[in-house]
């Protein structure tokens, strides 16, 4: 398959990223969030099965892999709540640019802090950016506006998938991405079980089309198809130039959650979104330019 092919992949990657964004606002109008969590997470690993054999890679599990696995699975338990609460308490298309433009910062911060990792002057002027941007997009100049409304969730959100990104990172030395999100799915899935024991799961099957639309498209396009693309992808075109794609999830996320959900697109959303982008260009600038001079 031609590069160009991959692009074009990419792109519809990122168009089924952002449209999770509006499919998770409809599921929380219907239905108590530990519901929502234990379905997703099920099915989405099933609809990992046939991923998995058509990538013919025996499934492999080895001790060193477990902690990420049980890590990131809580983690992610603890994401899909939490973006569930700031979803169904504001808007689909703010939340989807707050959270993937602030999560990218907020790990490159933990990673700097975490590993004590001396900063590029152009590096500090990115993060500098980034919370400008993140001041922005959560009005924190009115503090009743945050502590009154969804950001609070967002932001939450957006540190959980900090830990989420590093511990993925650091995972591939162990074991195969594709295999990773399935053992990570399958361990979620359990544990959210538990967490919804008291609650009546069979309220799914109570539910209208609109409601089962949204739980497959975020379950299996949203998850499982996209995730492997950018998976795969990531190893033809590399991992700067396929994560750089990113961008375009918040501008897919913002205009899909304007046509099915109607949603107004804000105008300090925007622009606190470009600047945090803008810092993230600063950031990688950075890194990329240090790599070439290894290379």
């Amino acid at each position: 398959m031609k590069q160009a092919h991959f692009t074009y992949l990419l792109i519809l990657s990122m168009f089924l990223w952002g449209g999770g964004w509006s499919a998770l606002k409809i599921l929380t109008a219907e239905l108590p969030v530990d519901v929502i969590v234990f379905w997703r997470f099920f099915i989405v690993s099933l609809s990992f099965l046939p991923i998995l054999y058509f990538l013919k890679k025996p499934l492999s599990l080895n001790v060193s892999s477990l902690k990420f696995i049980f890590g990131s699975s809580l983690l992610n338990i603890s994401f899909m709540v939490s973006s569930f609460l700031g979803i169904k308490y504001g808007l689909a298309g703010s939340g989807s640019v707050i959270i993937t433009t602030l999560s990218p910062v907020m790990t490159f911060l933990l990673v700097a802090l975490i590993f004590r990792r001396r900063l590029a002057n152009i590096q500090y002027f990115g993060l500098a950016l980034g919370i400008i941007g993140g001041v922005v997009m959560l009005e924190l100049s009115d503090l009743s506006l945050f502590f009154n409304s969804s950001n609070i969730y967002f932001l939450l959100s957006a540190m959980i998938w900090a830990g989420v990104t590093m511990l993925s990172q650091h995972s591939q030395v162990h074991i195969h991405p594709v295999h990773y999100s399935f053992f990570i799915s399958i361990t979620a899935a359990v544990a959210s079980f538990f967490y919804a024991y008291n609650s009546d799961l069979s309220l799914v099957f109570a539910q209208g089309s609109r409601f089962w639309i949204a739980l497959l498209y975020i379950s299996v396009l949203g998850q499982s198809v996209a995730t492997t693309i950018f998976f795969i992808a990531a190893g033809k075109l590399g991992s700067e130039k396929t994560s750089s794609f990113m961008f375009l999830v918040p501008v897919f996320a913002l205009i899909i959650a304007w046509f099915v959900l109607d949603e107004a697109i804000e105008l300090h959303i925007v622009v606190g979104g470009a600047i945090s982008v803008l810092a993230l260009l600063f950031i990688n600038k950075s890194a990329l330019r240090k790599k070439e001079e290894v290379l």
